[in-house]
C-alpha cells in the first residue's frame, strides 16, 4: 500500500514487485495476492489493462490514518484522558502540526466552506468503511495496528 499512495497513480503489480525487488527478493505471486486482497478489502480498486490490472488507491495514507486515529479514539471509556495521554506523547513539531490542523479546522466551520490557510499536504479522501484488520507478519506485534500491505 505504501508504493501506491507515494507514487499516487494506478500501479501494476510488476510495478510493485519491480521497486519491492530493490530492497529484498520477493516473489510476483506474492505481490499479486497481496494487491487482490487489498482489492478484496476495498483498499484498491483496479482497472483491467491487457492481461493485467492497474490498482489505484481508495483513500490517501492521511485519511487511512485519520480513520485509525478516530477509531482508537472512540473506542476508549475516557476519549478525554485518551487525547490528553495522546498529546503527551508528542513531540514539539507534532503539536504544532496539530495546532496548525486545529487552526485550519476551526477557520472552515467560521467561514463555513473551503480554508483560506494553506490546506492539509493530501486532499481528504473517504476511507473505506471499516479499516482492515491489521495483518501479522514476521517479527510484528497483533498490538500494533499496520497499515494495509505491510
Amino acid at each position: 500500500m505504501t508504493r501506491v499512495w507515494q507514487w499516487n497513480r494506478p500501479v501494476t503489480v510488476r510495478e510493485v514487485l519491480e521497486d519491492l525487488q530493490q530492497e529484498r527478493s520477493i516473489a510476483y505471486t506474492t505481490v499479486m495476492t497481496v494487491m487482490d486482497n487489498l482489492h478484496q478489502k476495498g483498499w484498491v480498486r483496479r482497472e483491467a489493462e491487457g492481461r493485467a490490472y492497474r490498482y489505484t488507491a481508495v483513500s490517501t495514507r492521511a485519511a487511512y490514518s485519520a480513520a485509525l486515529m478516530n477509531e482508537a479514539w472512540s473506542t476508549s471509556d475516557n476519549p478525554a484522558a485518551a487525547l490528553v495521554a495522546f498529546f503527551g506523547m508528542m513531540s514539539a513539531e507534532q503539536r504544532e502540526a496539530l495546532r496548525d490542523a486545529v487552526r485550519v479546522v476551526q477557520h472552515d466551520g467560521e467561514s463555513g466552506g473551503e480554508a483560506a490557510a494553506e490546506p492539509p499536504a493530501e486532499p481528504a479522501a473517504e476511507p473505506p468503511a471499516e479499516p482492515p484488520a491489521p495483518q501479522e507478519a514476521e517479527g510484528d506485534s497483533a498490538e500494533r495496528p499496520q497499515e494495509p500491505g505491510r
